[in-house]
């Protein structure tokens, strides 16, 4: 994915200003694709350029009034190639796991209280996710942008699951390590 896209989709949602658009990004699109401000309004400034999206007239013109943009057609169509092609996964790289491979050479010193740390996050991430379910998918909101945006909501839950079931058997693990393994 990337940016541009990120902020078509918004966009396409529903038309937006810079600022607005960070404040989604902070709420929603962020957890799982997040820019700088400086980033979104950069961007903002290409697909304009590009043809890809407009600034909304203003309603009466005034110096430092924020701008709003929507998607302009061929914004659209970009999309809905982008959406349509194939792209491979992403290899995963996180610090953690290389963090447990160097401790395996060099010791175990520091990485309990980190994995603890960790785990802490991905509660509170999951707890969030989960409040987040409940209150915007009720079992009786299942028109298709739903479903979609419900699936998407999934796989944070999911990932988030996944890693607090790992770092809790790391830690068991952890704890389960001779006294002079490294």
């Amino acid at each position: 994915m990337s940016l541009p896209h990120a902020i078509l989709t918004a966009l396409a949602e529903k038309p937006s200003s810079g600022l607005e658009l960070t404040r989604r990004f902070d709420r929603s699109i962020g957890y799982f694709w997040s820019a700088t401000h400086q980033q979104i309004y950069r961007e903002l400034g290409r697909l304009e350029t590009d043809g890809l999206i407009r600034a909304l007239p203003a309603d009466q013109p005034a110096r430092g009034q924020k701008k709003s943009y929507e998607v302009l057609p061929a914004g659209r169509a970009e999309l809905a190639r982008w959406a349509a092609a194939a792209h491979d996964p992403k290899p995963l790289r996180d610090v953690m796991l290389l963090r447990l491979r160097a401790a395996a050479v060099v010791g175990t010193a520091g990485i309990e209280a980190d994995l603890r740390r960790h785990l802490e996050l991905h509660e509170r991430q999951l707890a969030e996710y989960e409040e987040i379910e409940e209150r915007d998918f009720p079992p009786d909101r299942d028109a298709a942008e739903d479903r979609l945006r419900h699936l998407v909501l999934r796989a944070g839950i999911d990932l988030e699951t996944f890693w607090t079931g790992w770092l809790r058997h790391a830690l068991a693990e952890l704890a389960a390590l001779p006294a002079d393994a490294p």
